[in-house]
């Protein structure tokens, strides 16, 4: 009986061999194109829009998220209505100020006191009268400082409603960009371009775009031979742009000139120069206490933390 040779498989079907199935989409893929992505033209779309990726690190966990710079005049801030209304501190402190102002109405009984008022009203009108002049030379000069104010470059991070927006992937940032969810970046003139083109490759912060504010308080517990001053001086940087930018008065006061954690920040930048200033600035370090400093920062950190959403 003759052989029969083996059926030809259709010229139209893959073959399949006994150990290996179709073909499947590598789930690497996506990674390995991020890792492959060129970094030069990443930088190019950040420079060309004005906004760059940033990596914040907090006790929660590490998310990216957005910032610019530009002119105060051309920014409204985030608005902290909602987010004060839920701090149940924030709106006690609020009853109890408008409470004191209701009290500091003046009722005068005594009509012989109640004259020396009128008096001294009369005096401070005829005072006024003469002061016009001086007055309308003060508005100017208000007015000059106020426009220069406005003319200052001040931060603006990926915010909504005075809270951060913080993404645990740079998928979930660029899904959200490009969405056109309600955020405050959407008013820069380039944020329409920016969800047009930015792709999660393009989320590659440079390495002062990294902050690990987790790390500072346990940093400064450790001692002044300890610590680590790009770390510290990067975190109060990022510290005062946050606190700007999410309208915490209260993280401003506690990094502003003449505090002490601003008393910190400028001996640790004085210690990293060589020469006479960065020995000054060492000695200066040894006076700081290390307690109160990692007690101030822990007052920072918890304040930021309260304020961020975090979206996966």
């Amino acid at each position: 009986m003759a052989r029969q040779s083996p059926q030809r498989p259709d010229a139209d079907e893959p073959e399949l061999d006994d150990t290996t199935g179709p073909t499947e989409p590598d789930a690497t893929d996506e990674s390995e194109a991020v890792a492959d992505a060129d970094p030069g033209a990443s930088r190019a779309l950040w420079e060309e829009l004005r906004i760059d990726p940033v990596e914040i690190a907090l006790p929660a966990g590490t998310g990216y998220t957005l910032r610019a710079y530009r002119p105060a005049s051309e920014l409204t801030p985030t608005d902290v209505a909602e987010r004060d209304a839920d701090d149940p501190f924030l709106a006690r402190r609020q009853v109890v100020e408008a409470e004191d102002d209701e009290d500091g109405d003046v009722v005068i009984l005594d009509e012989e006191i109640a004259r020396e008022f009128a008096e001294s009203d009369d005096e401070e009108k005829r005072s006024k009268d003469g002061d016009t002049d001086a007055k309308g030379d003060k508005d100017d000069t208000d007015e000059k400082a106020a426009e220069e104010a406005g003319d200052e470059e001040v931060p603006i991070f990926l915010t909504h409603r005075g809270r951060l927006l913080l993404f645990k992937t740079p998928e979930a940032l660029v899904s959200f960009v490009r969405s056109g969810a309600p955020n405050d970046l959407s008013q820069l003139d380039s944020w329409n371009e920016l969800s047009e083109r930015v792709e999660p490759a393009d989320i590659a912060p440079l390495d002062e775009d990294i902050y690990e504010l987790d790390l500072v308080v346990e940093n400064l517990r450790g001692g002044h031979d300890t610590w680590d001053p790009t770390l510290l001086i990067e975190a109060g940087e990022v510290a005062r742009d946050l606190s700007y930018a999410l309208r915490l008065p209260a993280v401003l006061d506690m990094l502003s000139a003449g505090s002490s954690l601003d008393d910190l920040d400028e001996a640790l930048r004085a210690s990293v120069n060589g020469g006479i200033g960065g020995f000054l600035g060492r000695r200066r370090l040894k006076k700081i206490g290390a307690q109160t400093a990692s007690l101030g920062w822990r007052t920072i950190v918890g304040k930021i933390s309260a304020v961020v959403d975090w979206r996966d």
